[in-house]
């Protein structure tokens, strides 16, 4: 006998029966251990407590019936079977199995009892089972219903899974709302019959809590000890300048409001312990975290670090740069631009300075992590809408300091993060929200229109554009291809040139080169384009105050933060402002209900909070996300009440042995772990 931890370090083909071609298959559903194999729990359960009367049967329902075979005959043809006449007191049902034969071990005989259970089906007048199931146990209880792979059967899985409770001792000593974590696993497993289908079939059952709740604070707990190990870590110290934040504020041209005033005084204060900032800055559309990134980049290169600034599209480090440029060089720092497509001389010289410590502050896309780009004296790290990166490429960022050194990181978003999930995939970083807009941002009607009144739409466009303003049309596709986004976008550019000959209309998509792209781009915001049609590529970063009127097409493919991301562009002038969601002529009801609330709410965390109800976190974060908030048993979004719980227990095991804590981190997080410090 063995505890659950012990059995995260036996691999599962040490179980009888378990040889290479099962392991595999084993492996696709994330079972590589003994504990694995206990972990992965039923997703529901079949109640086979109840024996009904043939009587009582109803068309299309799944029973489960006892009787005896009182006639039996072989099928032959396309489909070779047996068919069975089963009878109880109330009644008789015909049985039709597949690839089975009168005569052979394993087909019930004449006289046989026998318990089966299967759909309820019509034959005529007679009411009959295709290939039930038939039941060998006697005992009548709860039947688990595992997730399963191509080639694994239920019985299998379940007597694997029997197996290894064999080898699982009774109770693990700890204890949570009255439930050990073996005693939970056992009763999950092979639940009595007086057990509470509904609430397991909801996963509300104590049992079941008493797992998540474990699984949550494992999380918690490595995100808490790689919190503590990375403050343990040297990292310089920065003494803010107050001086400098005003001479570049006037050179900026814009005071701070009271939030991010606040947010930037809380960074320095980290800056200033000699410990590594690790802080996430959560802001909503046009709440100026540009500035606040700026701010403190400055203060950090006038104290001699070099600072790299990533963000995850071309078009969007070119804006950042080109703000950086015109704050920051009037200081004597001026940034410099890698991306993908800078090549050549220009490549090679701009790594060289960075090597060598020349230059201070780079602004970039993936390019900045690659291994050829190394610095002498990098101190600070900022990533700009850092859900848009894989948690490996913040990683090789900021590995990216001098050895013995801990880099500062900072990371922002435009996309506020709920509560819940940002305890569970932030939960090692301290959180600054910029919750107060500068003045001068203009609300924004939201107007939801169907796809009949387009040609409507198309003469308010061409009014609003004679009238000096400009606007955004953007096209979307339920399918993620850059490919098909831009014949989309192509085809939709098409149709308005024709339809309105007489305005200057752009087209931006993702299969556009960098530099295309940034000249389209500057056309616009140099006011040499009344329309540009785009595809998502423009959600995030452009800022153009002219643009008063957004229209997305088909909305209800997006999420709410996605569509309030979109809704953003526009509202940065002085006139009023307007969001078009123009949707197709099938909107199902979550549709609807997103689009209601984009009309109702242009609160962002609102909003996020939302999403996260009608989406789930997975595709709330992107599924580059992955390595962060994988979970075998948890669910964000239906365990969000559990979180607090989980995370005063995660506080509690800190104060554990060291070996005690590397048992609940190898059963429950892996190599997961290491992505906490991205």
């Amino acid at each position: 006998m063995s505890d659950l931890f012990e059995l995260s370090d036996q691999a599962v083909h040490t179980l009888r029966g378990v040889g290479p071609t099962l392991a595999a298959r084993l492996a696709t559903l994330g079972i590589a251990s003994i504990a694995d194999l206990l972990l992965h729990l039923p997703r529901t359960y079949e109640d086979r407590r109840l024996l009904r009367n043939i009587a009582s049967l109803r068309v299309g329902e799944s029973a489960q019936i006892e009787g005896e075979v009182v006639a039996q005959r072989s099928l032959s043809g396309r489909r070779p079977g047996l068919e069975l006449i089963l009878r109880d007191e109330g009644g008789e049902i015909l049985l039709r199995f597949f690839n089975m034969r009168a005569g052979r071990s394993y087909a019930p005989e004449l006289g046989a009892r026998l318990r089966v259970y299967g759909e309820v089906r019509a034959q005529g007048q007679r009411l009959t089972m295709l290939h039930p199931q038939i039941e060998h146990d006697s005992r009548l209880t709860l039947l688990p219903i595992y997730p399963l792979v191509e080639g694994l059967r239920q019985g299998h899985l379940r007597a694997l899974i029997t197996a290894a409770l064999r080898q699982l001792d009774g109770d693990d000593g700890l204890r949570i709302a009255d439930w050990s974590l073996h005693g939970a696993l056992h009763y999950l497993h092979q639940p009595p019959p007086e057990a509470d289908l509904a609430l397991l079939n909801r996963t509300r059952h104590p049992a079941q809590y008493r797992l998540i709740v474990e699984e949550l604070a494992a999380q918690q707990l490595a995100l808490l000890r790689h919190k503590q190990a990375v403050q343990s870590q040297a990292a310089w110290r920065l003494h803010a300048d107050e001086p400098l934040q005003q001479r570049l504020l006037t050179t900026m041209g814009f005071t701070l409001t009271a939030a991010q005033a606040r947010v930037v005084t809380e960074i320095l204060h980290d800056l200033g312990r000699g410990r590594a900032l690790q802080r996430l800055v959560q802001g909503d559309v046009g709440s100026g975290k540009t500035a606040v990134a700026a701010l403190v980049a400055a203060q950090a290169l006038q104290a001699g670090w070099q600072v790299a600034l990533m963000a995850p599209t071309d078009l969007l480090a070119e804006q950042l740069y080109d703000k950086m440029h015109r704050w920051l060089t009037p200081f004597g720092q001026s940034p410099a631009f890698l991306s993908g497509r800078i090549t050549g001389k220009a490549r090679r010289q701009l790594l060289a300075a960075l090597a060598q410590g020349e230059q201070g502050l780079v602004v970039g896309t993936h390019a900045l992590f690659q291994a050829e780009v190394s610095f002498q004296r990098l101190g600070l790290v900022i990533i700009d809408e850092q859900h848009r990166f894989g948690v490996g490429q913040r990683l090789a960022l900021r590995d990216k300091a001098p050895a013995g050194h801990e880099a500062h990181l900072l990371v922002m978003t435009a996309t506020p993060i709920p509560r819940t999930l940002a305890m569970s995939c932030y939960g090692d970083l301290d959180c600054s929200v910029i919750d107060e807009l500068p003045p001068g941002r203009q609300p924004i009607t939201t107007v939801v229109l169907p796809q009949g009144r387009r040609d409507e739409l198309m003469q308010r466009l061409r009014t609003s554009c004679r009238q000096g303003r400009q606007a955004y049309w953007v096209c979307t596709l339920i399918e993620a291809s850059d490919s098909l986004q831009a014949q989309a976008a192509a085809d939709c550019h098409a149709e308005l040139c024709q339809a309105l000959p007489e305005l200057r209309i752009g087209l931006v998509h993702g299969r556009l080169s960098g530099e295309h792209k940034a000249e389209v781009m500057r056309a616009f915001a140099a006011a040499e384009l009344d329309l540009l049609v785009a595809t998502t590529v423009i959600e995030v970063g452009v800022d153009v105050p002219n643009a008063s009127l957004m229209i997305i097409e088909n909305p209800e493919r997006l999420g709410l933060a996605q569509l309030h991301q979109l809704r953003g562009r526009v509202g940065r002038g002085q006139q009023d402002s307007y969001c078009v969601l123009l949707y197709g002529s099938e909107l199902g009801a979550t549709g609807r209900q997103r689009l209601a609330l984009m009309r109702q709410s242009q609160d962002g965390f609102f909003l996020a909070e939302q999403d996260l109800l009608l989406r789930g976190p997975g595709e709330f974060l992107g599924t580059r996300q992955a390595g962060v908030i994988a979970l075998r048993i948890a669910d964000l979004q239906r365990d969000a009440e559990l979180m607090p719980a989980a995370h005063t227990l995660a506080q509690q095991w800190l104060q554990l042995p060291a070996s005690e804590l590397s048992r609940r981190h190898r059963l429950w997080q892996g190599e997961r772990a290491r992505f906490a410090r991205a």
